[in-house]
Order: structure tokens, then sequence, then C-alpha cells
């Protein structure tokens, strides 16, 4: 296998190789967007390309990384990490150290270069980089926290520190995901299953469409639907008579169907649309999860094309780049379903499609989308992927 670049890079910079090599994988989630921060269920699939991070110890505590994607070197102490985020790429990875020393004594910093697979956008890139980076740093400080930590601990990097109002979505299908298996996650309890593919189950690729147009999550308008979907299910409470709490503490898991269905006409239309995508993705994703099951990828994929129609139309995201993409593989011959991958204001689709079809498909969609965008040829991209595992928290000497 040929060295990786981020090998490359850290062999011209420290002249020595590095000591370890750490991996977390992207994820996908067909159904299930836009759910997991009113405690909703998913399914998802870690893939085959991801974030790397080369890198070595550095005893005096320091902190020092820079990526292949970026420019700027970013470095910190172990011992004195800034308190607030300094809005660069490396902000998440400040956070995670604040939030890995909250639980464990840490000593010892590190030398690393990060390199992503695949372009920057839809994947969850910043639950990915969070805990390639989380895993070098435990197996630098010998400190092996348990999955649920590791989510924890990267969820609150997003919330606290980046300000990003995300679930557990990207972590869980990061750390739980199994190879040609499906994660179906309530995330309300934590509990989850990895459903095995049916021997029945046709072939599939997984498609990655990157749209050529890079979004910021937290620079969107991601942390707006959350609190309408949290206005929802406060202002349903009170008109149905239920308890209510803290705002920042509702969500709609909390309140029945049945109360939404008997109230949400009384609701303001934006806040009724948030809330219709969260109930019927509730639903689509149960009935996914049973398709996959027996087997059933057509029913599956069509869930997918459902949930992504519905984000579009209630949970209104999508550039024009994204919903033209959405248009096309919806009328591609060959693909079982698809969506949005990621927040769904710039980005990249996602797209589960026959392999027999693969050059046909990836043909047709390309010249499709750079007929309406041909300022994006050279920046838009199709990525085959497969399903993987998730990452490998092991120490390097247990692998």
């Amino acid at each position: 296998m040929s060295p990786l670049s981020c090998e490359a890079k850290f062999k011209s910079l420290y002249h020595k190789d590095p000591e370890d090599i750490a991996f977390c994988p992207y994820r996908i989630c067909p159904i299930g967007a836009h759910s997991d921060h009113n405690l909703g269920k998913i399914t998802g699939l870690a893939i085959d390309k991801g974030i790397h991070i080369a890198y070595s110890t550095k005893e005096n505590g320091v902190i020092e990384l820079c990526s292949l994607q970026f420019d700027k070197r970013a470095q910190w102490h172990i011992a004195q990490v800034p308190a607030e985020r300094q809005n660069d790429w490396a902000d998440y990875l400040r956070g995670a150290t604040l939030e890995l020393s909250r639980r464990y004594p840490l000593h010892l910093g590190m030398s690393g270069v990060i390199q992503g697979t695949l372009p920057i956008g839809g994947l969850s890139s910043s639950a990915a980089v969070t805990l390639s980076f989380l895993c070098a740093l435990c197996r630098i400080n010998q400190v092996y926290p348990s999955a649920t930590e590791l989510i924890q601990m990267a969820v609150s990097v997003e919330n606290s520190y980046v300000g990003v109002s995300s679930g557990k979505l990207d972590q869980s299908c990061e750390l739980y995901s199994k190879k040609d298996h499906l994660l179906y996650l309530d995330t309300r309890t934590d509990d989850y299953e990895l459903i095995p593919t049916h021997p029945s189950m046709p072939e599939y690729d997984i498609l990655i469409l990157f749209s050529g147009v890079e979004r910021t999550l937290a620079g969107s308008a991601f942390n707006m639907r959350v609190d309408e979907c949290r206005s929802a299910a406060y202002a349903l409470k009170a008109l149905s008579g239920m308890t209510y709490g803290k705002f920042a503490e509702t969500n709609l898991r909390e309140v029945p169907r049945e109360v939404y269905e008997q109230y949400k006409n009384q609701l303001p239309e934006t806040w009724r649309r948030r809330a219709e995508h969260w109930y019927t993705e509730f639903a689509r994703v149960e009935a996914g999860a049973e398709a996959w099951r027996r087997g059933d990828l057509e029913t599956y994929g069509r869930l997918s094309f459902e949930s992504g129609w519905s984000s579009i139309n209630n949970w209104e995201t999508g550039s024009p780049e994204l919903k033209t993409l959405y248009d096309i593989i919806l009328h591609t011959d060959g693909i079982y379903g698809g969506r949005f991958s990621g927040a769904g204001f710039k980005g990249c689709c996602m797209a589960l499609s026959q392999p027999s079809e693969r050059e046909h498909i990836i043909n047709r969609i390309t010249s499709e989308y750079l007929r309406a965008f041909p300022a994006l040829d050279g920046k838009f991209s199709i990525h085959v992927c497969h399903s993987a595992n998730g990452i490998d928290m092991q120490p390097k000497a247990a692998v």
C-alpha cells in the first residue's frame, strides 16, 4: 500500500516516521436526518473513507497540528487550551482537548498531520476529525474512554465549544458501525442494533456526490431549525396541557404524535413544517429498519428519497446545487434512493445504487449537473464508497 499523504507530510515536517495513524470513517444517514437533536431514531452506515491523522508524541505537552486541507498550523498546550473558540479549523480539536482533560489526566501532547480522504462538507467531517484526534490523544496518554464517553465528549465539543446544536447521529455512526450492517439507533435511550445485510439483498454502491460548494455548519441556519423544532414541542405541550419545563430541555420525542396531529394546525406554519419532518422521519426510520432487515433495498431506498423530499419541503434546507443533485438522482435509473448528506445547506448528496449500472449512473449525473452548473466543472466530483467498520479505539499493541 502506498503511504498516505499525511504520512509523507509528517516525514517532511519532522524528519521521522509518525508513531501511528488514527483513522475515523465518515458516515451517511440515508434515513433519520434532522431528528437526533430532538431525540429521534436514525439509521446510518460508516463508509470506507474518512479522516487520517499521522502523529507522534510530544513530551512537553504541546499539541501541534496541520491539515492538508487548510493552510494554517494550529498549536496549544494540553493545560492551556483557549476557553473560547478561535474561529478556525482547529476549534473542534481544542474543544476535544478540553473535554478529555476534564475527564482524564493528560501529560503528553502530540504533533500530527490531518488528511481527509474526501472533499469537505456533508459527511460529518467535524465529528470524524474530532474522534480521530481523540483516538490519537487517548492512545498517547494511555487513557481509553468508553464509546459512550467518546460520543458525549464529541457532542459537547460541537454544542458547547463550537456552538452547533447538533445531536449524536454523526459520532454514533462513526463509533458503532460495522461493515455490511445498518446501524439502527434510538438517540433517546442509546439502544442500538446492527442489522446485517440480508442474504437476498442486492449489492449496492454508496455514491458520494459533492456539489462543489462547501458549507459551514455553525454559520448556517442549522441552529435555527433546531430551535424551531423545540418551539413546536414547547407549544404542543402548552396547547395540550402537558407539563413543560426549560425550553432548552424540551424536545419532540416527549410529545406523542397523536398530540401533534390534534394541535398541529394551531402551530405557526414554520414550526409545523419542522415538526412534520421530525414525526414523519421517525416513522420512516422504523419502516426503513424493517425493510433492511428483510433485504428490501427498494423500499429502504424509496424511504430515503422521501426523507430527502421532506428535508427540502418541511425542513426547508437545500442549496440550488443540492436540490438539483437530489432531483437528478431521483430520476436516474439504477439508483435505489438518496438524499442530502449532512446539514443540507451546501455539501453533498449520497445515493445507494446498482454496481452494474455504475458507469451509466456517474456519466448521467455528471452530465446533467454540469449542464445546470457549468462553473462547477472541476469542483464537482462523484466517489464510489462501501460500508465500513467504525473507529477502532483500542491501543495499538492490542490490535
